[in-house]
């Protein structure tokens, strides 16, 4: 295969004609081919980028440009094969970076969107200002990490946009949409790894909540949709996802429930000192300091009452006369009887024990806020707690979501410095220093005792040796791992299923959890949430009735498509007025009609918010 060393002449990798694709099948006109407009490009050579060009050819039926730095490095080999290989509607540019040159000859001013998921910020920004310069209209999506600078350049890119387009033109209602692959891939798994502990969508001020329920149980807030039926004692049976109403639970008779709860709590959670959170005071001083302390208080106890017996005074004023003597300020009493005298000299003999015992008292103290701020250690009798492997861009987000859910947690990081340490510290989580393929580390974090491991580091075989090696301290426990490789997630899934079938294990790539809000993105829709069920994903997304043959003029009972989407809420109010993010925890309007009537018809201009599948979600976006 012959390669193209810059910018242009770039290389086209033509796919071979294959069968006809659905919307073809179905008496569809076909999307034109890559050069034509709208369709889409991609900037990336690793996994988001071929997950992303599979994911649009596949399920939404659109030709895509991927640019690439090397054909040889990387996912190049893949991303080339799915032209050669699969035969899908691919076409590879070959260039080291995405300049204004490389970007034209992708087709940029003709593109519907542009995807940029290289793993440079500034790369990413500086890509997406010479598309926006270049093509008004285009949809951006970016993979932004550092969330402050992508929430800034999404304005400014917005704001080029609407400046270089007259109102009413394509350019004049362009999107950027910045996204973190951790951001959303955590949700995902935390809800794969927490069984009965769902995960939380936060959609127009609403909370959603995805909770298993046995055969007669209840949910706590409004029951939206029956997401699944689960499998029972044959855990190698998928899922049933969005069962219609005919559909008999399985053996098990478990469901996998949507339900509506009340608006989200802001964090109450005040910042004091880092790590100080629910710390007890006794946890400030060691048991033999306090009962030094207790010694003490209780021998001036004694003495102010000898005090009181001998001289018949009050015993608040002997109490006050005993603790001057203590600390050596009172007069001598040498006007007094011989018992009083004697009963001085005890009390100042006494006193010299009282600035050794402060001391201590300090010095421990201040040691017990050091630790408290620095890292905590897992408490000796914890249980039924999530071992976190990894403090990476992953782990940190997977943390805030287990803290979110008020889960006690236990993390375990090699580097100190990783960015979630801190994150870590503030919560006053445990953390164990330490790799965890060496021996006594998982012991450490009581992983024996654990509800849950979630191994999220950046190396896949270090997140599987950790996952073989916890399931030899606890075979039932239930494990997930973040892995890059999306084949090898696969793969290392059914060998731990079937070597231990009576614990959950889920292996997932963070690439495919995180794909479907890249590619919807990119067709204009919003993804609000994803729930992992087994190895199976369902989205909640946001969708523009619009022109959707499957929605529009149809009753809302009718729209619903069993296996593929289920309505869940209506958007009534007009486009203009809208949100532009209905995933914002905190709506001061909120405008979702939920459950809408089972009669209502949907119009052009409405919106809904529906649970869907991947395939069921790209059908309904492909065909509108």
């Amino acid at each position: 295969m012959s390669t193209a060393t810059g910018p242009v002449p770039a290389l086209p990798i033509q796919p071979v004609p294959g069968p006809p694709r659905a919307e073809e099948a179905a008496g569809g006109a076909p999307d034109d081919g890559p050069g034509s407009g709208g369709h889409m490009i991609v900037c990336g050579q690793d996994t988001l980028a071929y997950r992303l060009a599979v994911e649009l050819t596949t399920l939404y039926g659109r030709p895509v440009t991927v640019v690439v730095r090397s054909l040889r490095e990387g996912h190049g080999p893949q991303i080339a094969a799915l032209a050669t290989e699969r035969r899908l509607p691919v076409r590879v540019v070959e260039a080291p970076e995405a300049t204004t040159a490389v970007l034209v000859e992708a087709g940029v001013r003709q593109a519907a969107a542009l995807a940029l998921t290289g793993a440079d910020d500034q790369v990413n920004v500086q890509a997406a200002l010479r598309a926006r310069r270049l093509n008004p209209g285009v949809r951006l999506v970016l993979r932004v990490y550092n969330r402050r600078l992508g929430e800034r350049v999404g304005q400014l890119l917005d704001r080029a946009a609407a400046a270089r387009s007259a109102p009413g033109t394509p350019g004049a209602e362009a999107s950027t949409t910045v996204l973190s692959t951790s951001a959303t891939a955590a949700p995902a798994l935390v809800s794969a790894a927490v069984s009965g502990h769902p995960a939380v969508v936060h959609v127009d001020g609403r909370l959603l909540r995805a909770a298993e329920l046995a055969p007669d149980g209840r949910t706590q807030g409004t029951e939206l949709a029956t997401l699944a039926h689960l499998p029972g004692t044959d855990r190698t049976r998928p899922a049933v996802l969005l069962p219609g109403p005919d559909d008999a639970p399985g053996d098990g008779g478990r469901r996998l429930v949507l339900e509506l709860l009340g608006h989200p709590e802001e964090n109450r959670r005040r910042r004091r000192l880092p790590g100080l959170s629910g710390l007890p005071l006794a946890a400030l001083f060691s048991p033999r300091l306090r009962i030094a302390l207790g010694s003490l208080a209780a021998l001036l106890a004694v003495f102010a009452g000898l005090t009181s017996a001998l001289t018949g005074e009050n015993p608040l004023h002997t109490a006050y006369l005993a603790v001057l003597d203590v600390i050596a300020i009172a007069d001598p009493a040498t006007a007094d009887t011989p018992a009083r005298k004697v009963l001085q000299i005890l009390t100042a003999l006494s006193g010299l024990l009282l600035m050794p015992l402060l001391t201590a008292l300090a010095l421990e103290a201040l040691g017990t806020f050091r630790a408290a701020s620095a890292l905590r250690r897992p408490p000796r009798g914890i249980s039924g707690h999530v071992v976190v492997l990894g403090l990476g861009r992953v782990g940190g987000r997977v943390l805030d979501r287990l803290r979110e859910l008020d889960l006690p947690v236990v993390c375990v990081e090699s580097d100190p410095t990783a960015r979630g340490v801190a994150r870590a510290r503030a919560y006053g989580v445990p953390v164990v220093l330490g790799d965890a393929t060496q021996e006594g580390v998982l012991e450490a974090a009581k992983v024996g005792r654990a509800r849950a491991m979630l191994a999220l580091t950046s190396n896949d075989s270090t997140n599987l040796e950790a996952a073989l090696s916890a399931r030899e301290c606890n075979p039932d426990l239930r494990v997930v791992m973040g892995l890059f490789d999306d084949d090898f997630a696969g793969d290392v899934y059914r060998a731990l299923r079937d070597s231990y079938p009576h614990a959950e294990t889920r292996s997932h790539s963070v690439s495919f959890l995180s794909a479907p809000a890249f590619a919807t993105a990119m067709m204009g829709r919003q993804v609000l949430g994803a729930i992992a069920v087994g190895r199976q994903v369902l989205l909640v997304a946001a969708v523009d009735v619009g022109d959707h043959p499957e929605l529009v003029g149809r009753t809302v009972a009718a729209a619903q498509r069993p296996g593929a989407w289920q309505v869940l809420a209506l958007d009534t109010v007009s486009p203009d007025e809208r949100s532009r993010d209905l995933a914002f925890p905190y709506t001061v309007r909120p405008e979702l009609r939920w459950s809408p009537p089972a009669d209502r018809v949907l119009g052009a201009g409405d919106l809904v918010v529906v649970a869907a599948t991947r395939e069921g979600l790209g059908r309904l976006l492909r065909d509108g």
